[in-house]
């Protein structure tokens, strides 16, 4: 994780959206934002009811395993190749 970063809202919204994405791994979220795995669950931790929290970190554990089949050219979600 980025030390000290400062993300705006927008990005927050953004990572947020990207995390709660099924397809979108981690790795991309890095890539994009310079956010590791263990940054993006202390940030959804800190801007996500509890309830919604937990029900993301039940998803992203069950899906942990699609997760990890990812290859290197999906890592960019979606929708920076349309742009």
């Amino acid at each position: 994780m980025v030390k000290n970063k400062k993300f705006t809202l927008e990005e927050i919204n953004r990572i947020i959206e990207m995390a709660w994405e099924d397809r979108t791994p981690f790795e991309a979220i890095e890539y994009q934002f310079g956010i590791n795995q263990d940054g993006v669950i202390k940030l959804m931790r800190e801007n996500l009811k509890t309830s919604s929290f937990k029900l993301w970190r039940k998803r992203t554990v069950s899906y942990t395993h699609l997760r990890a089949h990812e290859t290197g050219r999906n890592l960019v979600c979606r929708r920076l190749r349309e742009k």
